[in-house]
């Protein structure tokens, strides 16, 4: 559904607001180890998040990343999926189509419509906080 780059990035920015509620600052080296992904790829897509002021990166000894915690309750899943990923999940074809719409429907369009409406709403009401609360207590997990 997400491509890998959003599915890392997701994980990376929940990884990093968990360590942000403790006052702490993540290395790339961390993010990287805790969600699984290649170091280097994982630098990539946090220069993109930073570049959409999703995440602070901040330089130095004593640097690193960390997301505030009045705009971790702003920051939507929608706003990393969006800066990875475009909105391509909202409008592509469930079939991989090139034209796929209302007028020229797939077989799936109908059907997948109500489903990319769903998780539109879904992605656009659930909150980084939201997230990472949740893994912090202990009832989600991030890596397995």
């Amino acid at each position: 559904m997400f491509s890998k780059a959003c599915e890392y990035g997701i994980k990376a920015i929940i990884y990093i607001a968990t360590q942000s509620l403790e006052n702490k600052r993540v290395k790339l080296g961390d993010v990287a180890e805790h969600t699984g992904s290649p170091e280097a790829f994982t630098a990539k897509i946090l220069g993109t998040l930073t570049r959409h002021n999703i995440v602070n990166s901040l330089k130095g000894p004593y640097g690193g990343f960390e997301i505030d915690t009045i705009r971790m309750k702003q920051i939507r899943v929608s706003e990393i999926v969006f800066a990875i990923d475009g909105d391509a999940i909202y409008n592509g074809c469930a079939l991989g189509l090139s034209e796929c719409d209302e007028q020229h429907p797939c077989p799936m369009h109908h059907k997948f419509s109500k489903i990319r409406s769903g998780l539109k709403k879904m992605l656009e009401t659930t909150t980084v906080f939201e997230l990472a609360t949740q893994l912090k207590d202990g009832t989600t997990i991030l890596k397995r």
